[in-house]
């Protein structure tokens, strides 16, 4: 008999990485859970180990202390949790993380955008309008 969290989340899971292979990375992938020293659900969500989610009751402090834990344990910079919305499709999940990570990971961002502006600006503007449009 096949227990139905497990099944909910596996489901989700899946879900998950069609998107990310749609929409950011086609070699996304679920793990192979490891116990004590998981990696996270899925790998490919760039920089980051991600933990799904999909569950009545939500709890966001154990979500993202789970995260950051396989992000160190998967040696990426970043964790966080893609959280399933009820009744609400995938791309309508909430990616959380914690306000320091979330920090570290905009300053990254933007000393990386301040130095492709810097070295190739041609090259800047044409990714910041690529992206201003699709936001």
């Amino acid at each position: 008999m096949t227990n139905p969290s497990k099944a909910k989340g596996t489901a989700w899971e899946s879900l998950l990485v069609a998107y990310l292979r749609e929409h950011h990375n086609p070699a996304s992938h679920r793990n192979v859970q490891m116990g004590a020293k998981d990696i996270g659900d899925i790998d490919g969500y760039y920089l980051h180990a991600l933990e799904a989610k999909a569950e009545k009751t939500i709890t966001l402090s154990d979500y993202i202390a789970q995260a950051n834990r396989e992000a160190v344990h998967a040696g990426q910079p970043f964790g966080c949790a893609v959280v399933k919305r009820r009744m609400k499709g995938v791309g309508d999940a909430y990616v959380v993380r914690d306000l320091a990570t979330d920090v570290r990971l905009m300053n990254r961002l933007r000393d990386m955008e301040e130095a492709l502006q810097a070295t190739a600006p041609t090259v800047w503007a044409r990714y910041d309008a690529q992206h201003r449009e699709a936001a």
